[in-house]
């Protein structure tokens, strides 16, 4: 449990500024719950049973658990082949087939540890400082409690991932471990400017900036899985019932991101809604140093060359492409000539 710096004795109490304004009350609807999932398809319902299965069988020893396994579908690849920045490559295009399958497998894995890295990393200390109205921003009981059991969900999700990325060792029958790759882009941005701020105002702001950002912008990434129908329907599902708790996250994000701006004086604001922009670069690019990683694992010949040719090549800068969330929470706080971010490279719906 978090707890908040205790008052120095010989000093008045501290007040909650630079962040204190008259409270106002979001009302983010229901709580999040586990994910929601129709009972009546197989792949869902598995994936779902596996969760439930593994969270209250915790401390237990492991049992056979085959729902999933039965549901793989080896001749289905693990991820997209045109979203790898090096898809049309001729250094890529040479690999022979089980080269190309075990650098898709990778792609998967990373995909996986994208998610959990910055759900662990970015996303529930962002929540934290929520829960505990940190900013000073008057929450109801209710927000507090959507916050805190939001902080649950993104539990659940980091598993669902674990059990997604462990399905496909499995089944490949390839090591592929998580421990291989490094920090995911996003939560390596982040810790670099948490490593940079001064002062505690500006760990914070930062921290809300990007776990801001992040929940604006998983629907869109989660959902380059969810809507292709060509790969493997565990990884997709798994993507999809994701997707489906974020749609709420997203908003109690949004309300309190609005809520802290109105109240932040120049300075902050400022630095606000820098980090904000710096989020967004972070959250959308490609991970190179993943991919490099990732290349050089599979032992791609000519890859070292292969990754410095994609990495020149403005166009395969963006990863995620659909901004719309975020460009409506920027036009609700008034900023959109204040963020440093290229509008016209990105999607809006």
């Amino acid at each position: 449990m978090a707890h908040l710096p205790a008052a120095d004795p010989g000093h008045p109490k501290p007040q909650p500024q630079p962040y204190a304004h008259p409270p106002r009350h979001p009302h983010p609807g229901p709580a999040p719950h586990l994910p929601e999932h129709d009972p009546a398809d197989p792949v869902e319902n598995a994936v779902i049973a596996r969760l439930a299965g593994n969270w209250a069988r915790r401390a237990t020893v492991k049992r056979d658990e085959p729902d999933l396994d039965e549901l793989f579908e080896p001749a289905r690849p693990d991820y997209p082949e045109h979203l790898l920045p090096f898809h049309d490559h001729p250094a890529y295009l040479a690999l022979d087939e089980e080269q190309r399958a075990r650098l898709l497998a990778w792609a998967w894995v990373a995909f996986n540890k994208n998610v959990m890295d910055n759900e662990q990393r970015v996303v529930n200390p962002g929540f934290e400082l929520i829960a505990r109205d940190a900013f000073g921003t008057g929450l109801s009981e209710t927000s507090v409690l959507a916050a805190t059991q939001a902080m649950v969900d993104e539990q659940y999700h980091t598993l669902m991932h674990l059990n997604a990325s462990a399905v496909t060792r499995r089944r490949r029958g390839w090591h592929l471990p998580e421990a291989e790759l490094p920090l995911a882009r996003k939560a390596r941005r982040h810790a670099e400017r948490l490593s940079g701020a001064g002062h505690r105002w500006q760990r914070e702001l930062t921290t809300l900036a990007f776990a801001t950002v992040s929940e604006l912008s998983i629907n869109a990434y989660l959902g380059l899985i969810a809507d292709d129908p060509r790969v493997q329907p565990v990884n997709r599902v798994t993507a999809t019932l994701h997707n489906r708790d974020e749609y709420c996250h997203s908003s109690i994000s949004a309300e309190v991101a609005k809520e802290v701006c109105a109240g932040l004086d120049t300075e902050r604001r400022a630095y606000f809604l820098d980090a904000v922009g710096d989020g967004m670069r972070a959250f959308g690019a490609n991970d190179f140093t993943t991919w490099r990683r990732v290349v050089r694992l599979v032992g791609v010949a000519g890859g070292e060359q292969m990754m410095r040719d994609v990495e020149q090549d403005q166009g395969r800068t963006m990863l995620v492409q659909d901004y719309s969330a975020l460009h409506r929470l920027c036009t609700d706080l008034g900023a959109l000539d204040e963020i440093d971010f290229d509008w016209g490279g990105v999607t809006l719906r």
